[in-house]
Order: structure tokens, then sequence, then C-alpha cells
């Protein structure tokens, strides 16, 4: 039976998702990859499991990648962000292909355990180029999550709306009846 994943935000690009393996439930700060076995759910999750190993080496990689995206989220403009970013992407490379069915892309690792901290590091690359401005933390203050702000409007504050956004409501709320 396939274990359910704990996180309370999912499905967010891959690089993000690596970032909110880190969260805080009731005050106590919690953590995916704190084993093996959250590491082979935060692979399925991201429909990896079949292409990458769940090992130590594995875990180890996607680690030093989850530190280097929350440095470059935090400080994008910093040089060591951007180093540790480019050393995790030394690690793999794409290769153009050709096949009957036409072009094509291939990726490459030098070793496969950083295939999937380089498939990460490198969806972070596909958001900056698509809106960099779009990568927002959450806005509730207890609240580490990251998301990426698909919204029409691009005013997206909460991760979520059901849980982080109705807090923010419900505080409001018992502020302005409290001063009544």
């Amino acid at each position: 039976m396939p274990v359910t994943d704990p996180r309370p935000l999912t499905g967010e690009p891959i690089s993000l998702d690596l970032l909110n393996t880190r969260w805080t439930y009731d005050g106590v700060r919690q953590d995916l990859l704190a084993s093996s076995e959250g590491l082979s759910i935060w692979l399925a999750s991201n429909a990896l499991d079949h292409r990458f190993p769940a090992d130590a080496a594995t875990l180890e990689a996607v680690l030093l990648t989850r530190e280097a995206l929350t440095s470059a989220v935090d400080n994008p403009s910093s040089t060591t962000s951007i180093d540790r970013i480019n050393d995790v992407l030394g690690h793999g490379r794409i290769r153009a292909t050709l096949s009957a069915e036409g072009p094509g892309e291939e990726t490459e690792f030098e070793d496969l355990a950083w295939g999937a901290a380089w498939t990460a590091a490198r969806n972070y690359l596909d958001l900056l180029r698509t809106a960099p401005d779009r990568i927002r933390s959450c806005a509730h203050e207890a609240c580490t999550l990251r998301f990426f702000d698909t919204s029409r409007n691009g005013t997206r504050r909460w991760c979520s709306m059901a849980a982080c956004g109705n807090r923010a409501k419900a505080s409001r709320h018992y502020a302005k009846t409290r001063e009544s």
C-alpha cells in the first residue's frame, strides 16, 4: 500500500515542491527528507520514483539541492546562491537527439544519484525564465511554504486559502470582535 504524502502543500513545480519538504505543523518543524522513506514519498509525488533510486546518495544530493534552492529563492542575486545552483546543474546536462519521431532531448547525469536533484534545479531555471516574480512565500507569518503564483492577476498571497488564508481571516475577525 502506498504511503500518503503528509505535506500540507503538494503539486507545486518540482523545485518549489522540494523546498516544501520542510514545513511547520502545530509549531513543530517537519522534514519529509529526514529519511530515505521520505525521499521515496517525494520522488513518487513528482513521478520520479521509476527514474531515480531512493538511496543514501540520492538523498544526500537532494538535500544539498534543497539548501541551494533555499538560498537562491531567498537571495536570488547572491553569487554564493548562484554558484550553489550551478554546482548542482554541473551534475547533468541535456543532450539534443534525433530519432524517427523527430528532434528531441535527453537528460544525462554523471551519477544517477544526482538525477532528481538536477531535475529540481533545472526546473528552478524554467521558473526564472517564465516569471521570477511569481515565485512566492506564503504570507502567513508562521508558514514556510513556497508556491508559484498561477493566478490570472498574480496576487496570490497564501500557500492555501483553506489553511493559511483562512487563519489570517479568522485572526482579523477575532481582533475586530475583541475591539467591539
